[in-house]
């Protein structure tokens, strides 16, 4: 069986593309650099991370841009002998306008060397490409309408003006022709992330509308003409779980179809499970997939009946159980970072990281404060379980000034972070303690739930977290010790949330596990850590 998420933690906006045996999904990384995650499959099951494409400033520099910005929704596909991302960089997101800036890369293989970008468009976000049979391309996006009380985290019907449709041409490497709004959407509103294949004759178009939040939905539509007039599906939405509040994937909507070489058929979705009794999602937006049947009026359904999304759905022939250490541990002794850790916007990285100015140990650069919008040094990996423990060892930090620190921490955004942090203290010298920022209303203040901490030995000291759902637990102990001391209160982990600070459509990524240097004095203070692990925890 295939058991869903697919890929767990955030992992939004997945597109999904088959080249022979193998299937591949990209997905949205926003802020989080390098920029898109794609994963790898033979049988649907078992996934595998295998490249992030956009890895040098040529492609992406999103400093600056704001919490939940950045690469919104790639579409991944393959034609003409080569892979196709299309992408967008959005460099705002509060207020009327997006300044959504729309991309396409290209490679002859996913562990390639991806190209410089070809600028597309700016006129809305959620771009796909789609190959036709007779050798053309088409090039489709949202289309924001900014003369409206749109502004994040409140979403509007009328900002999100319909589907646009323009042919690309591949030798000129830039859009021709006409462009026409194709589709409009459904009443649910808030139409984005468009999809198109093509059937016996009939152009099908998906699409995501309701939003990100529990309203969302994968919409489908047809017409004999790639320009339109497109009728919606009998049932309208493909997938959702807006009706179904108690359904375990909630939040479903925005996904790709695909086939299989024996002509099963599929589609991805995103979806996020929610933890009561706030309803809150720290794992973020995740992939999901689900079995589909053709029916004989010529569209596409669910195979189970319904649209409501299941967690276990038939797997092709031959696919194999799925299998995934719970236990993960990180020592920093290779020249290159562990695929799983990601950092925050910059595209250069020589200056908060080094994996080689210290043997067997991750140096970083204390640059500016922890949520900075422009370069702070964070290194972080998906929370991937609702309980889990995450452990560090600070090797070596030397703080002068209380402007220095460096630590664990639990991180979402500037506004939603929990952090064990060793610093300076005048009275107390090198101690360790907490700094929380539980949420974006009203002012985004951080607070400081141990005051001014507990006074640590020099030398190595380690430091720990454990996530149980909506809680979380901070702990250290001393490199010559075997006991671990606690930290401060038990802490709301499920602030680290989609829907935590300003609530639903606030946000949209996930939670982080990892580590932090930051340094306000200016004086780039480094700090090394030897080890780093991340544990699931069924208890």
């Amino acid at each position: 069986m295939i058991r869903n998420p697919i890929l767990p933690g955030f992992n939004a906006d997945p597109s999904i593309c088959r080249v022979g045996e193998d299937y591949y999904i990209a997905t949205s990384t926003f802020e989080w650099y390098p920029g898109v995650q794609i994963h790898h499959s033979r049988d649907l099951v078992n996934w595998a991370l295998v490249r992030r494409p956009l890895e040098r400033k040529a492609q992406l520099d999103m400093r600056g841009n704001p919490d939940s910005c950045g690469v919104w929704a790639p579409c991944l596909s393959y034609a003409d002998s080569q892979f196709w991302l299309v992408y967008t960089d959005v460099k705002r997101y509060d207020g009327n306008f997006k300044d959504a800036h729309n991309y396409i890369v290209t490679a002859p293989s996913i562990e390639a060397e991806w190209s410089d970008p070809v600028y597309v468009n700016s006129s809305g976000f959620d771009p796909s490409l789609f190959h036709d049979d007779d050798g053309r391309k088409w090039f489709v996006n949202m289309q924001w309408n900014y003369r409206t009380e749109s502004y994040g985290g409140a979403p509007k019907h009328p900002a999100f003006d319909g589907i646009l449709l323009q042919e690309w041409d591949a030798e000129a490497r830039a859009l021709k022709g006409p462009i026409t709004n194709i589709f409009p959407g459904s009443p649910l509103g808030l139409v984005e992330a468009p999809h198109l294949f093509k059937r016996n004759g009939w152009y099908y178009l998906t699409t995501a509308e309701g939003g990100t939040g529990y309203d969302h939905a994968v919409t489908m539509a047809r017409s004999r003409t790639i320009d339109g007039q497109y009728q919606l599906h009998p049932n309208t939405h493909l997938i959702t779980s807006k009706d179904n509040p108690e359904t375990v994937l909630q939040r479903a909507g925005h996904g790709q179809y695909v086939e299989t070489p024996d002509g099963d058929v599929y589609h991805t979705h995103l979806c996020s499970r929610p933890l009561a009794p706030n309803r809150r999602s720290p794992l973020g937006r995740e992939t999901g997939l689900q079995k589909c049947v053709w029916k004989d009026d010529g569209w596409l359904y669910l195979a189970q009946g319904g649209v409501v999304p299941d967690v276990e759905v038939p797997a092709p022939t031959g696919a194999e159980p799925a299998g995934k250490p719970a236990r993960i541990h990180y020592n920093f002794d290779a020249p290159t970072f562990p695929m799983d850790f990601q950092w925050l916007r910059t595209p250069e990285p020589g200056r908060i990281f080094s994996l080689s100015a210290r043997q067997d140990a991750l140096r970083l650069i204390g640059r500016e404060s922890i949520g900075s919008w422009f370069e702070q040094a964070l290194v972080a990996r998906r929370q991937e379980h609702h309980r889990f423990r995450a452990e560090t060892t600070v090797e070596e930090f030397a703080p002068d000034t209380y402007q220095q620190a460096c630590g664990l921490t639990h991180y979402y955004n500037r506004h939603k972070f929990h952090a064990l942090a060793v610093t300076l203290h005048e009275k107390l010298g090198r101690a360790v303690t907490i700094f929380s920022c539980p949420g974006d209303f009203p002012h985004g203040r951080m607070q400081f739930p141990a005051g001014s901490g507990i006074a640590i030995p020099d030398g190595p000291v380690a430091l720990a977290m454990e996530v149980r759902d909506n809680d979380l637990q901070f702990s250290w102990r001393s490199g010559g010790s075997d006991d671990w001391q606690k930290i401060g209160p038990v802490l709301d982990a499920s602030v680290i949330s989609d829907e935590g600070g300003r609530g639903e459509h606030g946000s949209f990524t996930g939670a982080f596990a990892g580590m932090f240097a930051f340094d306000t004095s200016g004086r780039a203070k480094t700090a090394d850590f030897s080890s780093f692990r991340y544990e699931a925890s069924r208890i």
